[in-house]
């Protein structure tokens, strides 16, 4: 079993017709993933390798019934084009856009508040649920079908630690970029929510980094909610304060926000924290093989 996207999913990719857009998409239909259309706005009634493009969201879910979205559209557009697929009534929306401002993001806030949409990004590196769906940039032949749930800020180290479980046969149930932006749609804590309640992931990998307060409202919510294992690695353990390292969203501001606070919180609450990110995927093997 998986959470948010499986073989029912259908998708449509705002952006197609854009380089990142139609490499993407290609990538996705060959592992197997249903894109139903593309939109962009001047080319609807062209199509991309069999795939019908639209002008708009709206027309495109009504003609295909498309209940995902995947974004791949410039940062100046690209929540507007949130915004569109929310008010089209789509499910999942998938921001892959890196540097979009974030006044922008505090608009798209606004405007999904009281909403049914789940908004996964942006700048995020997009979700795999191995076997059955991929949604995004995510390596398709590092993953294998499994228990083990993950949950990361970074793309990077995500495909890192994915490798690691893979190669020692550690399959994933459903893997989740939930990106580096100081804005973001659904947080850690609503992800571990899901894999706990999926009765077919095992154990959980957390990939955090420095900045926000992400990591630590898991943490309480892990204390008081969840039986499930948790193993968390935390990036940006020598940044300095004040410094943004790689994400917009990993800065350590007004002495908040640091790895070793995270660390601290998260061991307090239970969790297996490690410290060598080239150790996740062996620890995690005990713990899953011990079950």
């Amino acid at each position: 079993m998986s959470i948010i996207v499986g073989e029912d999913t259908k998708v449509v990719v705002q952006g197609i017709t854009g380089n990142e857009g139609a490499f993407h998409t290609k990538q996705m239909v060959t592992y197997g993933t249903k894109v139903v259309a593309g939109v962009t706005p001047g080319k609807g009634g062209q199509q991309l390798d069999g795939i019908p493009v639209f002008n708009t969201v709206t027309d495109a879910v009504e003609e295909t019934r498309a209940n995902a979205s995947a974004i791949f559209v410039p940062p100046p557009f690209a929540a507007d084009a949130i915004m569109e697929a929310v008010e089209a009534g789509i499910d999942l929306v998938i921001c892959l856009t890196e540097g979009i401002p974030t006044l922008d993001m505090i608009a798209v806030r606004q405007y999904m508040k009281g909403k049914n949409t789940r908004l996964i990004g942006p700048n995020t590196s997009g979700i795999i649920s191995p076997g059955a769906c991929k949604i995004g940039l995510m390596p398709a032949y590092i993953h294998k079908e499994g228990t083990v749930g993950v949950v990361s800020r970074s793309g990077t180290l995500t495909y890192e630690v994915v490798d690691q479980l893979t190669t020692l046969g550690i399959g994933q149930s459903t893997c989740v970029g939930i990106g580096g932006d100081p804005i973001i749609g659904l947080r850690f804590v609503d992800i571990i929510q899901l894999f706990e309640a999926d009765p077919d992931t095992e154990a959980i990998i957390i990939i955090g980094e420095i900045g926000g307060t992400a990591e630590e409202e898991a943490a309480g919510h892990y204390r008081q909610h969840m039986t499930k294992p948790v193993v968390a690695f935390i990036a940006g353990s020598t940044a300095p304060p004040g410094r943004r390292m790689g994400h917009a969203g990993a800065i350590i501001s007004g002495g908040v926000g640091s790895a070793q606070e995270k660390i601290k919180v998260l061991e307090e609450a239970g969790i297996v924290v490690v410290t060598n990110p080239a150790e996740v995927g062996t620890i995690v093997a005990d713990i899953v093989q011990g079950r």
